[in-house]
């Protein structure tokens, strides 16, 4: 299952549960343990099962995988490596068969699925290889979507996306709907989604994979630079150019860490 298939049977993200005080519910881990000094995602000994029976695949197995605060990390390998299933998991797209999934030291296993649709809103950003920009909706308007179901408020919205878009160069074209936009200004309008809700961890699945080599290079420069800026990126990718350009590259083989 890749990890837009599984993105769209999960459904859509959930508002945001708000407090009796009218701010955002946290998500805790019972521990006081400073975020910051924790990896923000680590897979433990993570194992992952489809089927039963003769007809049973192991997709994962023992998997063990760290991605530190502020890192560009590229997952390389062939189909069938388990790159996709590890990313939906990290994406809290779906769930291990068994081992531990720490998001900022939280075991997402344990959570509900509200719970889980809350930390995919606020925790995590998704940029996939199609753009999935609603074709009705303007520029801005794809990008004040996810802050809808944050919760943020009305006033603030139009202002953030505006931000977001010219953080991806795209200020000037704020009123355009996807048909008015190339290829590579529609992934930058993605990218501005993703980060709109500032997330823990970026996680791009094959990203530049629907576009030519020269817009290519103009999104992986975006993608520098948002790393450089203290955003942690996970992107999965079978390109070894595009890998090069990550500061660490991990190849999966037969649903492990191979090097």
């Amino acid at each position: 299952m890749t990890s837009l298939e599984a993105f769209n049977r999960i459904g859509p993200l959930r508002p945001r549960e708000m407090s009796a005080h009218g701010g955002e519910t946290p998500m805790t881990s019972g521990s006081t343990t400073n975020p910051a000094s924790l990896p923000v995602a680590e897979l433990l000994h993570v194992d992952k099962i489809y089927g039963q029976g003769e007809a049973q695949v192991k997709a994962l197995d023992d998997l063990c995988l760290r991605v530190e605060r502020g890192d560009y990390l590229a997952v390389m390998g062939t189909s069938g490596s388990g790159k996709s299933t590890a990313m939906n998991i990290i994406g809290c797209l779906d769930r291990p068969t068994a081992g531990t999934y720490r998001l900022n030291g939280v075991a997402v296993e344990t959570l509900s699925d509200d719970q889980l649709a809350d930390v995919r809103n606020r925790e995590l950003g998704f940029v996939f290889q199609q753009f999935h920009l609603l074709p009705q909706l303007t520029a801005s308007e794809n990008v004040i979507l996810p802050m809808i179901y944050a919760g943020i408020p009305p006033d603030q919205r139009r202002q953030r996306a505006r931000q977001a878009l010219e953080r991806v160069g795209l200020g000037h074209r704020l009123d355009n709907r996807p048909n008015q936009l190339s290829g590579g200004q529609q992934q930058r309008v993605a990218l501005a989604r993703a980060i709109i809700n500032q997330p823990a961890l970026l996680l791009a699945d094959e990203p530049t994979g629907a576009l030519d080599s020269r817009t290519t290079e103009e999104v992986l420069a975006i993608f520098d630079d948002l790393n450089a800026q203290g955003i942690t990126i996970l992107l999965v990718t079978h390109e070894a150019e595009v890998g090069a350009r990550a500061g660490r590259v991990v190849h999966f083989r037969d649903g492990r860490v191979a090097d």
